[in-house]
């Protein structure tokens, strides 16, 4: 990891930011939460998506450093333009552990992406957290569905429901894994914002939590095996992400998510030196109300793409419009303004 100091001394040397991402993922919402607050934004960019964003008045960029690969940052000219990186899930997937010695200033504390990308310390900090989780299993423990995943931000892309010893090794040929027992339920991902500076939202120890939404994913072929089952055929359950539905829990839910919030986030402290910023955590709720979680993204997740005008949460703490991208953006000018930026990027 790198050292925190070097980033001090790059961010002492600031004098006015700009917001950098990876054109990917929630950079539309990103920038243009940016530029809601007045912050100029420079989008990491492919040569072929470079039309797309470009076609996105109010979504675009200021301006575009061109890349061959996103694994290939340009740390040196980001740097020069005075970027603070706002990290999201294609940093997880495309540039992996690289991510950890980055020399440029990263909004929020880049260990919480090392602890997301390893499945281990993820359930040990769920587990530290108090959370319900589903089982664990070794391969020769199987005697129930069971969801084989694999590392990174992949978006489900790959995961396999293996039944049994004898499944799991005619399926799965990776040596990277984790076996999760599968639970049948309703999913919720709820949206989470910590501030270490805010003065409303649900009280931690080290500040206050705001729920900014909810969402729920569209997963390929298992979200639509009924119609496929009703026509009689039977089709492979899969579980690529396509996409993001909005999500309202029932109230009375709301005091016990709100609960696992603060108790993730409060460990997070305890375990890394704690987690800034926006976060997810993945759960499924039984038809006895059981919450359980089974992932945590310790970063902004796509499903904060379906409010870009704030969600029915967030109208409950603020009197306007506020995406995830746009309370980034407004934390970053608060730290900033009140000289603190070292407090909240590493």
């Amino acid at each position: 990891m790198l050292e925190r100091q070097k980033i001090d001394e790059l961010i002492s040397n600031y004098s006015d930011f700009k917001i950098a991402t990876i054109c990917s993922h929630s950079s539309l919402q990103i920038f243009r939460g940016a530029r809601e607050e007045g912050i100029k934004t420079i989008g990491i960019v492919q040569k072929n998506k470079r039309k797309l964003y470009e076609s996105f008045p109010y979504g675009k960029p200021d301006e575009f450093i061109e890349v061959d690969s996103y694994a290939d940052m340009p740390v040196d000219e980001l740097v020069e333009k005075q970027a603070i990186i706002i990290p999201h899930g294609s940093f997880v997937e495309y540039i992996g552990k690289k991510f950890d010695t980055l020399e440029i200033p990263v909004y929020g504390n880049r260990a919480s992406i090392m602890w997301e990308r390893s499945r281990e310390k993820m359930f040990r900090w769920l587990s530290k957290a108090g959370i319900k989780t589903p089982k664990i299993m070794t391969p020769e423990e199987i005697d129930r569905p069971a969801m084989v995943k694999f590392p990174g931000a992949k978006g489900g892309q790959g995961y396999v429901i293996v039944r049994s010893e004898k499944e799991f090794y005619q399926n799965v040929r990776e040596k990277e894994f984790m076996i999760q027992e599968f639970l049948i339920g309703v999913r919720a991902y709820p949206h989470y914002f910590f501030s270490p500076f805010g003065k409303s939202g649900y009280q931690t120890k080290q500040g206050h939590l705001e729920l900014l939404g909810v969402d729920r994913r569209v997963e390929s072929s298992a979200d639509e095996i009924g119609r496929s089952i009703a026509i009689g055929t039977k089709p492979k359950m899969a579980f690529t992400v396509v996409g993001n539905e909005p999500m309202i829990l029932r109230e009375s839910l709301l005091s016990e998510y709100m609960e696992i919030g603060r108790n993730i986030s409060e460990s997070s402290f305890d375990l890394f030196g704690g987690m800034i910023g926006p976060f997810c955590v993945e759960t499924i709720i039984t038809e006895e109300l059981e919450i359980y979680a089974f992932e945590i993204s310790a970063r902004i997740v796509a499903g904060t793409n379906v409010y870009p005008e704030g969600s029915p949460y967030s109208v409950f703490y603020y009197n306007e419009p506020m995406s995830t991208g746009r309370r980034i953006a407004r934390e970053l000018k608060i730290a900033a303004k009140n000289k603190k930026l070292a407090e909240i990027v590493y």
